[in-house]
């Protein structure tokens, strides 16, 4: 069952490289949140920090108002 799990996970990485693979870092983190991925699994997918994630989602509402 781990191995279908495991493979499960690798599938929807990748969909996700696929969906934000033309677009600049922050546009990233914007895109995949917007499609519903936490900030832990943002970092994990553009292996970055769960922290950097917040940060730049954070400043992107601020600067959208």
């Amino acid at each position: 069952m781990n191995d279908l799990v495991d493979e499960i996970k690798k599938m929807n990485r990748l969909l996700a490289l696929v969906l934000v693979k033309d677009l600049k870092t922050n546009d990233k983190f914007i895109a995949l949140n917007d499609a519903g991925y936490q900030p832990k699994e943002i970092a994990e997918i553009l292996n970055t920090t769960a922290n950097t994630v917040r940060v730049t989602l954070s400043n992107a509402r601020k600067k959208k108002k």
